[in-house]
């Protein structure tokens, strides 16, 4: 039943609509309790929108094709970029009494004001805002749950590949 419900574009396309529902759970998060993203933070929702994308092209790609093995490969490659960040994110969170508590400047800041390459560094170096646990949801901190559902999704992206195979 699963399998049926899954196969062909419904699958791609419940997988694009799981990754901008899980970028618009964490906006709500933020408005509800006013918390700002640090830069991790948003750069995990543009990984979970790239990879949304992603499964939204895929929806729109014929099953046996080559052209469908390699938006497999992007989704999976994709989803293990994001748990890099997550887990990045969580082992500042897991370190942040050896950290200095620095906040740092903003995400928008660092890419108009520093070259490209500059920015990514500062980006993924982290912050003292990355190390703060400000919610928190069944005991796991947004990079804990950030890290389950890339996992998930690169799952998921090779079970539809194999799902539509057959």
């Amino acid at each position: 039943m699963i399998n049926k419900l899954l196969s062909g574009k419904t699958g791609y396309l419940l997988g694009f609509v799981a990754c901008f529902g899980l970028v618009g759970l964490a906006l709500v998060i933020q408005t509800h309790y006013q918390l700002n993203p640090c830069p991790l933070c948003i750069s995990q929702r543009m990984v979970f929108m790239g990879l949304g994308v992603l499964f939204l092209i895929a929806a729109f790609i014929n099953p046996n094709t080559i052209l469908n093995k390699i938006f497999t490969l992007l989704q999976v490659l994709t989803a293990i970029g994001g748990a890099g960040v997550a887990i990045r994110h969580w082992w500042l969170q897991a370190h942040k009494d050896t950290m200095i508590a620095d906040c740092g400047v903003g995400f928008d800041y660092m890419f108009e004001n520093f070259p490209l390459k500059k920015a990514l560094t500062l980006v993924f170096r982290g912050t003292g805002d990355c190390a703060a646990i400000d919610w928190t949801f069944l005991g796991l901190s947004l990079p804990q749950l950030g890290l389950i559902a890339f996992v998930s999704f690169g799952i998921y992206a090779i079970y539809l590949a194999n799902l539509n195979k057959q």
